[in-house]
């Protein structure tokens, strides 16, 4: 009869058993996948200049679009929605060409989101008309019936005052989006007395738009 309390010769049960052995293990087995998956990225020139991959067409986002991402982000749509569309049939089938990485350089914070309570608005930019988008953000049951999204009326009353956007232009020139001083001068202007609902318009209209072959 075989003595199942006797000293395991299985390398599985040693590094099971060993706690510290453990903990070693897979901090080598992550910094081997590190290498592998994400050093590789750094060097890749699209990432750093995302204007040398041919296949898209990149242009920093208006001083309107920018309100308007910060409109997203205040409500809370990168909870419910994702910006990453994944290179799986089901997925570009539904909603366009997978997302590439260097769509998302000059993102910052990066807005891909991880639920999908909504759907993935990667490619939305000019799929649907302004007056659609004001009508699904005031009452969604109106142009969509069986949505569970909570309507956003507010946004079009809410007015931008431009007082802070030309900081968040210069924000975005550090991290490397390539604003010019007349971009960052003329931006509080060109956003005031807009409303948030044009701006989160704005914004939505551009996602995905920068690919040449959408499908």
């Amino acid at each position: 009869m075989a003595d199942h309390n006797a000293p395991s010769n299985n390398v599985h049960d040693l590094v099971e058993k060993n706690v510290g052995a453990l903990i070693v293990l897979i901090c080598v087995a992550i910094s081997f996948a590190t290498l592998v998956e994400i050093v590789p990225l750094f060097f890749q020139q699209e990432l750093n200049d995302p204007k040398a991959d041919a296949r898209l067409d990149m242009k920093p986002l208006t001083a309107l679009q920018m309100e308007g991402r910060d409109v997203y982000i205040r409500e809370g749509c990168h909870v419910c929605h994702s910006q990453m569309i994944r290179p799986l049939r089901a997925e570009t089938e539904r909603y366009g060409h997978y997302s590439i990485a260097a769509e998302s350089a000059w993102d910052h914070p990066f807005l891909w989101g991880s639920k999908r309570t909504g759907p993935d608005l990667a490619r939305i930019g000019q799929k649907y008309s302004n007056d659609w988008h004001r009508a699904h953000l005031i009452n969604p049951r109106d142009v969509v019936p069986e949505s569970n999204m909570p309507g956003y009326p507010w946004l079009a009353e809410n007015k931008l005052t431009g007082e802070l956007t030309a900081k968040k232009l210069e924000v975005f020139r550090n991290f490397g989006v390539p604003y010019t001083d007349a971009d960052i001068a003329g931006a509080a202007q060109s956003v005031k007395g807009k409303t948030e609902m044009e701006a989160l318009i704005a914004y939505l209209q551009q996602l995905g738009t920068a690919i040449k072959e959408r499908r």
